[in-house]
């Protein structure tokens, strides 16, 4: 998965012929799972279809600010369009909407937006190889970088003029990998590396039977999907579960036993700059495993466990560098439990969960947790989506780094 996944991308296109690129340059958007809305030039109408496009976007195409063959219609509201975007790309770039981007003319929808918008601005200009070295050129391509504005350099190639220089629009997947390296270095944990544990572990009774719990994973994967959109590099140690993620920066290590974890745990530890471990790990295993399935004899069956090794307090016992982050599930005592919970196994947060919070817990989508750190800082929330509630464990950390 990008880190441009689920993100607003708004593209607007200028009358260049480069503007044939921007079919590829939509798919290449949605297929690493972004949103895209399309605003364009009228001019640029001659270069590509906005049939094209809003097929392709799955959004409907503007390029004025209202439907002269309907005198009913709405107008495109430019404000609107301009808070939609999470990124605002101008691609191709003319030398001419260039120039009015600087100067603040606002003679189009396109140009209307681009003055409304609040979020990041990329540009990639597209022109001959004299005009794009033009004094007056080069001239604007500052201007617009001193506003914050960010410039996707074009490339040498030949050109429809049949010159051969400076002046191609980058490629599609050029221009999307730079917004995503863009992106990532800005980011908060960019360079960090975070461990991660989510969902049971499975400890077997024989071939076929197993001892486990009802965690789904959700909420280490949440965890996982929102450290990864924060630049972090993920080691996302997984017990048994349904819960899928694809992410370049989100390495998943599939585990099934509390003795898997640990191993697994222990192997990575010492390198990650954060270790989160959320999975719901059994405490107790059999103390021996039957090698064939076990028959069905009477009316009981009595079972020897024995405890399986604490991860967490394992880890917290040889920590150097490392924020170490544990959970806790309550049903009684909860505060107090957590907090001699983060003491004992020398932790620097402590996310507590209480069963009796209605939403909370196993199976669910939404979680409500408190935070205490190892200063005896105490921050609750509310019941939240667990997306929601992995950026508030996220920020928190991200504050402990900084710190």
């Amino acid at each position: 998965m990008s880190i441009l996944s689920g993100k607003n991308i708004l593209l607007g296109i200028s009358a260049g012929i480069a503007a044939y690129k921007t079919a590829t340059l939509v798919r290449v958007f949605i297929k690493a799972g972004a949103n895209v809305k399309v605003v364009m030039t009228p001019a640029s109408k001659d270069f590509v279809t906005p049939l094209t496009l809003s097929t392709l976007s799955k959004n409907p195409v503007h390029s004025s600010f209202y439907n002269e063959d309907d005198e009913n219609a709405e107008w495109n509201n430019h404000v609107e369009l301009g808070l939609w975007a999470d990124y605002f790309l101008v691609a191709p770039a003319t030398a001419n909407t260039l120039s009015k981007m600087a100067n603040g003319t606002c003679d189009n929808l396109l140009l209307a937006t681009y003055l409304s918008a609040k979020c990041p601005v990329y540009f990639a200009p597209a022109m001959d190889l004299d005009m794009y070295i033009h004094p007056s050129t080069t001239s604007t391509f500052s201007k617009l970088e001193s506003f914050g504005n960010i410039m996707i350099p074009a490339t040498s190639g030949e050109l429809a003029s049949g010159l051969v220089g400076q002046g191609r629009l980058a490629e599609p997947e050029d221009i999307v990998a730079f917004i995503e390296a863009d992106i990532l270095k800005s980011l908060p944990l960019k360079g960090k590396q975070v461990l991660i544990t989510a969902g049971p572990t499975y400890e077997a009774l024989d071939p076929v039977r197993f001892i486990g719990n009802h965690s789904s994973g959700k909420m280490g994967f949440e965890i996982a999907k929102a450290a990864a959109n924060l630049g972090a590099e993920i080691i996302l140690i997984t017990g048994p579960t349904h819960q899928k993620v694809k992410h370049s920066l989100i390495q998943v290590i599939p585990v099934f036993s509390a003795q898997d974890m640990y191993d697994a745990a222990h192997q990575f530890f010492n390198t990650v700059d954060v270790a989160i471990l959320s999975a719901a790990v059994a405490d107790y295993r059999p103390k021996e495993i039957s090698t064939s399935k076990i028959k069905k004899k009477g009316e009981t069956l009595t079972l020897e466990l024995e405890k399986t090794k604490d991860i967490l307090a394992s880890l917290g016992a040889i920590k150097t560098k490392q924020l170490l982050v544990g959970f806790a599930l309550e049903t009684d005592n909860e505060l107090e439990y957590a907090k001699g919970k983060l003491k004992k196994k020398n932790l620097d947060l402590i996310v507590l969960n209480s069963l009796r919070d209605k939403g909370a817990g196993f199976k669910t989508d939404t979680n409500k947790v408190t935070i205490i750190d190892n200063k005896n800082n105490i921050n609750a929330y509310q019941l939240k989506s667990k997306a929601e509630v992995a950026i508030d464990i996220l920020s928190v950390i991200t504050q402990k780094l900084n710190a």
